[in-house]
């Protein structure tokens, strides 16, 4: 029974050991910093229900070069406006 009683007396200074170093203060740039309690820290708890990843989605591989339009093709150009009325409103002359 003595055993047992060593035992547990070694395991509470340990303990306590443990418990002082952690309360000494020092400068920690951490997310535990300021946790619960006197020096004792307490990391968060995060209870949600567990999530599953979404099939995989299979897409077609990118086209690796598209060819320029042939050369007759038309170009839109920009064409004046004259100013005039668009119902109770004047709109000035602006390009399109």
């Amino acid at each position: 029974m003595s055993v047992l009683k060593r035992i547990g007396a070694m395991a509470t200074v340990a303990g306590l050991a443990a418990v002082g170093v952690a309360a000494v203060p020092h400068d920690a740039k951490a997310w535990w910093r300021g946790g619960y309690g006197v020096g004792v820290v307490l990391p968060p708890v995060v209870v949600a229900p567990p999530v599953y990843a979404p099939p995989p989605i299979y897409v077609a591989p990118p086209v690796a070069y598209v060819p320029p339009p042939p050369p007759g093709y038309y170009v839109p150009r920009r064409v004046w406006i004259r100013p005039h009325w668009r119902g109770p409103y004047w709109v000035p002359g602006h390009w399109s």
